[in-house]
């Protein structure tokens, strides 16, 4: 094989594998559900003693 088809062959699998994009909707959505977790996690921690009282509230608000 010449090397000049060696070159081309190379440079044609590097530009085939740099435009699959199969899996970068499943990353994104990953980092989108990440995201999404750390900011109920950080909601939780901070409000989580106001929200347990208003629930509470609310529960004994409507006891049967």
């Amino acid at each position: 094989m010449s090397h000049f088809l060696k070159n081309y062959l190379y440079v044609k699998n590097l530009v085939t594998v740099t435009d699959n994009e199969e899996g970068q909707g499943l990353a994104e959505y990953g980092l989108i559900i990440a995201l999404v977790a750390v900011v109920a996690i950080a909601g939780v921690t901070a409000f989580g003693e106001d929200i347990s009282a208003f629930l509470t509230g609310l529960g004994a608000a409507f006891a049967f």
